[in-house]
């Protein structure tokens, strides 16, 4: 009796502990859940939290999709998967680990627990944030009032579009069901500078300019023996956010991301979870875990050299949404290096037109439309890939969202051998959202 008493005793202050854990605050904090949609950098003039000594957030992102998606291509190319027909996608989920160390000091970790590419758990990354600094003297104090330093191995501030895409099991801040065709996202270990100061903001980032970390030099394609020199990636971000009345807003960014020599460059092809649209435009013989990318396109894959750029613009006037990119830029994959082959070009657009309904908006419409173009096999060869997205969703509270989508994608210009001559592909997808 007694070590029955005791068990339920401790699980008691289990559930207590994870209960005060669910409902910690944290200083310049976004929400996982639809307070946090269209949020990008935490600003430091809004935060009203108060230090209350060192806290531990628990919160998750659950996502199960359903979709009825067809695909095909042009008679005598390669075989796609055959037999695509409706039902449910691979469930994915993560785990949320914020703590308030200190004042204005926060740590954020995010684990896979389930996804499409790795089934197993894994470590999306993590970083250290400074809001304030540990120092006495009111010239650290003015100097924080406007200036945040995160460190970590981390998901890297390029673009605007990384704020609204979906990552594992967080699909919550996404009004669409995936991401854009040319998908920029990638972790890095390195460290990011801000300051802002009455909507104005700029930033400045340093990185080892790879997935995960190494101490070795990268070798040449097909050699032992000869190395690549390994540099870090440099990037660059300005942004101007005003909210102009209560239900008035706007904002404008621009970013630029460059590396001259990688051993792997994954800015467009660093997401470990995978699409959201299973198994479409894949060959007979692609499995779920392996072919993750579907319905991507990596513009430079394995890059050894990459320049970037993204120009993003987003509007909300009352209940009514815009969001729109425009991306572009240049490089070579490593065995491209060594051949001293021309250097490949790609562009990218999208607008996301969106309007929510209610008072507390929890329901919308949208449209989206994106077009990837660029030397995407060789820099000889050019192919385009568009995209229109009709969707809708359904915040039933603020942790909880039902959305879908109709979809239809295309590709051009590609070879009479690829997999991708003449593809098409269409249908729906829903999912149901969890995040907090």
């Amino acid at each position: 009796m007694k070590s029955r008493t005791l068990k339920t005793m401790a699980l008691a202050v289990v559930l207590l502990g994870l209960m005060n854990s669910l409902q910690a605050q944290i200083q310049y904090f976004r929400h996982y859940d639809q307070r946090g949609v269209n949020v990008f950098e935490t600003p430091k003039q809004s935060d009203t939290v108060k230090y209350d000594g060192f806290k531990v957030k628990l919160g998750a992102g659950f996502t199960q999709g359903m979709q009825g998606l067809n695909h095909k291509n042009a008679s005598g190319s390669p075989a796609l998967y055959p037999r695509l027909a409706p039902g449910f996608n691979l469930a994915a989920a993560n785990l949320n680990i914020d703590v308030q160390l200190a004042d204005g000091i926060s740590l954020n970790l995010v684990t896979y627990l389930a996804s499409r590419h790795h089934n197993e758990a894994w470590v999306k990354g993590g970083y250290i944030q400074f809001d304030k600094l540990p120092f006495k003297g009111k010239v650290w104090e003015d100097i924080m009032k406007v200036t945040t330093i995160k460190v970590g191995h981390m998901e890297i501030n390029y673009g605007d579009q990384h704020f609204r895409r979906s990552d594992g099991g967080q699909t919550l801040w996404n009004p669409f069901i995936e991401n854009y065709i040319i998908d920029a996202f990638t972790t890095e270990i390195g460290g990011e500078i801000y300051v802002q100061k009455n909507g104005l903001m700029g930033m400045v980032g340093i990185s080892n300019g790879l997935i995960n970390g190494n101490v070795q030099r990268p070798l040449d394609p097909g050699s032992q023996t000869n190395t690549f020199k390994r540099n870090p990636s440099y990037y660059f971000k300005a942004a101007y956010d005003k909210q102009i009345e209560e239900k008035i807003r706007v904002r404008g960014a621009a970013s630029l991301y460059t590396n001259n020599s990688s051993g792997r460059s994954t800015l467009f092809g660093g997401d470990r979870t995978g699409s959201n649209y299973l198994m479409v435009m894949e060959s007979s013989t692609a499995t779920a875990v392996a072919n993750f990318t579907s319905g991507r396109v990596n513009p430079i894959p394995s890059a050894n050299q990459i320049t970037a750029y993204q120009l993003n613009a987003f509007a909300k006037v009352y209940g009514f949404e815009f969001f729109g990119t425009y991306e572009g830029g240049n490089g070579r994959t490593r065995a491209e290096v060594v051949a001293n082959a021309a250097q490949r070009n790609f562009s990218q657009i999208a607008v996301d037109g969106i309007y929510r309904f209610g008072e507390k908006e929890n329901v919308y419409v949208g449209l989206r439309y994106n077009q990837a173009k660029g030397n995407f096999v060789s820099a000889a060869t050019e192919q385009t890939v568009s995209r229109v997205a009709v969707g809708a969703g359904w915040f039933l509270t603020r942790n909880v969202l039902l959305k879908g989508e109709y979809v239809n994608q295309n590709y051009k210009g590609y070879a009479s051998n690829s997999l991708f001559n003449g593809g098409e592909f269409n249908g729906y997808v829903i999912q149901a959202v969890v995040g907090f």
